[in-house]
């Protein structure tokens, strides 16, 4: 897969040679290319932000930049790939582990890391009318800039391209995959540490014992914390009835 990122801070981007990333990179399972918008800038100053039209606070990131910076991309994709650009915005839309696996899929994906009051809409337009833009948000709130948006998808869509995670069995039992359950708690050694022990029925050996214990804890647990995730034919049989209030805990 090649990954390429453009911002006005590259340097964000240095986290993702470390861990799996990193050495997929290294192995060439991921092309990761990072380039610094204000390389498109060609004013003294490197200027890549202006006055909003129609006034307000604030600065909005200008076209012309934007413009080059993808042009240049998108002139180096293969011919068959069809990249996909995507801006992390607030107006966009959720991205989910869903999401993570249709876009470990892909070929090429173009990340472009907004600043500021976001980028002129007609850049969107502009590259949508040539091909595909997905706006897409990590959560209902508001950073300052697409970058720490964009490291967060490219983790979760990179460790899910074949070749990344040694063990892909590792990947099957985590939160929001197979049935959308949370995962389970985890223990490790020492079986007691500060009077708190590894539940029994993990040193049991007992591997269909664990394994129902595991599923239990994964729906009370998803239960507990996103109850809107428990399909209903997993909900306790006195909550299926009334699954909107009880299961939600609101009255």
């Amino acid at each position: 897969m090649r990954i390429d990122v453009v911002s006005i801070f590259p340097g964000y981007f240095d986290a993702l040679e470390l861990s799996l990333l990193g050495k997929a990179r290294q192995r060439g399972v991921i092309d990761l290319r990072v380039h610094d918008l204000r390389d498109f800038a060609h004013d003294r100053h490197r200027t890549v932000d202006d006055t909003p039209a129609g006034g307000g606070a604030g600065m909005v990131m200008k076209p012309e930049p934007w413009g080059e910076a993808l042009d240049s991309v998108l002139a180096e994709a293969e011919a068959d790939a069809d990249p996909l650009l995507i801006f992390p915005s607030p107006a966009g839309e959720v991205f989910t582990q869903a999401t993570a696996r249709e876009l470990a899929a892909e070929r090429h994906l173009v990340f472009g890391c907004g600043r500021y009051e976001g980028i002129d809409q007609r850049v969107f337009d502009e590259y949508a009318s040539r091909g595909r833009v997905r706006l897409m948000s990590i959560g209902d709130y508001v950073l300052n800039g697409g970058e720490v948006a964009s490291i967060a998808m490219i983790e979760a869509i990179g460790r899910l391209v074949p070749g990344v995670v040694g063990n892909p069995e590792s990947l099957v039992e985590e939160s929001h995959e197979a049935d959308g359950l949370l995962e389970y708690p985890s223990y490790t050694k020492p079986a007691r540490w500060r009077d708190r022990e590894v539940p029994p029925v993990l040193l049991s050996g007992n591997h269909a014992a664990i394994a129902t214990w595991r599923q239990e804890q994964r729906v009370e647990r998803t239960l507990r914390v996103r109850p809107e995730l428990v399909p209903r034919n997993m909900l306790p049989e006195e909550l299926r009835g009334s699954r909107g209030r009880h299961a939600a805990g609101r009255d």
